[in-house]
């Protein structure tokens, strides 16, 4: 079977079964195609057990001359990886030819975040419209309960538990996870809840609804935290990502339990997590260095 067949093959198994995300869908695809177009002339019909670790140097180092950032040149190898580990798996090849590729190294930029006081001033919003009650609903839940973005937008008033505090969410690969809902992001939900059932006019349920009665989409989302961003005063740029981040930073700095941001966060890896201990190394050093008196340079 040709690679082309294999790639949608494999795409299908990650829909179907494996219940990938969709935009995590475009991107394998998008990936794939890259590396099977970039041998097309050459090997129009490339088949899987010809693919060796030089096919995939070529496409890689042609990808990094052409100004591919590492990062990315790093998801084609993992995207091409698994391609092959699933091929390997239905018996087409006897082994994965990207295990012998190296490609350049990843600098890690560690995420950026906001701290307490002006994450408290963000949420300090002023409650003089129904969209300011929505808005500070959806900040106060951001930054209470570590949310991705697209988790945020497709909850219904049916996964938050009130009584408990606690939300049950639909994260990567419809994985789900149930995370602590703090006071204050209860009270705003609660007092969001009778205008939202009053703009809810075609009875969906979600929590986050605009004026036109339909769910609150990710891009509005993103508008409103920058308006909201630009109306408190603050320099800082502002997106439901850096909430998350903010979220994950404070909880670990007061906790010390990475395990449990780990868990709250439905990160699959503690190394992705790992990167908020880094984060609170670099705060310590600069704490120490302002404050130490041995510390202070000349």
């Amino acid at each position: 079977m040709n690679l082309n067949d294999w790639k949608i093959q494999y795409l299908e198994y990650c829909t179907l079964q494996r219940n990938l995300a969709a935009l995590t869908i475009k991107a394998y695809t998008r990936d794939l195609d890259a590396f099977i177009m970039f041998h097309q002339k050459s090997m129009p019909k490339l088949q899987a057990d010809e693919v060796a670790d030089s096919h995939i140097s070529e496409f890689l180092i042609h990808e990094f001359q052409n100004k591919i950032s590492a990062k990315s040149i790093a998801r084609y190898r993992s995207s091409i990886s698994n391609l092959f580990n699933y091929i390997m798996k239905k018996k087409g090849i006897k082994s994965n030819p990207v295990a012998l590729v190296n490609t350049p190294k990843v600098h890690n930029k560690l995420p950026e975040v906001l701290d307490v006081d002006t994450m408290l001033r963000l949420v300090t919003i002023p409650l003089e419209t129904e969209i300011a009650f929505r808005d500070k609903a959806i900040i106060e839940l951001f930054y209470s309960s570590g949310l991705r973005l697209s988790e945020l937008s497709s909850l219904h008033w049916s996964d938050v538990d009130f009584d408990q505090s606690l939300v049950t969410v639909s994260g990567k690969g419809n994985k789900q996870r149930v995370i602590p809902v703090g006071l204050q992001a209860l009270k705003a939900l609660k007092k969001w809840h009778p205008i939202a059932m009053i703009w809810d006019i075609g009875k969906l349920k979600f929590i986050f609804m605009s004026k036109r009665s339909g769910q609150l989409k990710p891009r509005s989302i993103q508008a409103r935290i920058k308006y909201w961003a630009q109306q408190q005063g603050l320099w800082e740029r502002v997106y439901p990502h850096l909430l998350r981040h903010s979220f994950a930073s404070h909880i670990l700095e007061s906790s010390g339990d990475l395990r449990s941001v780990q868990e709250m966060l439905g990160h699959a890896d503690i190394s992705t997590t790992q990167i908020y201990t880094h984060l609170n190394f670099q705060h310590l050093a600069k704490v120490y260095d302002k404050a130490h008196p041995r510390a202070r340079k000349k």
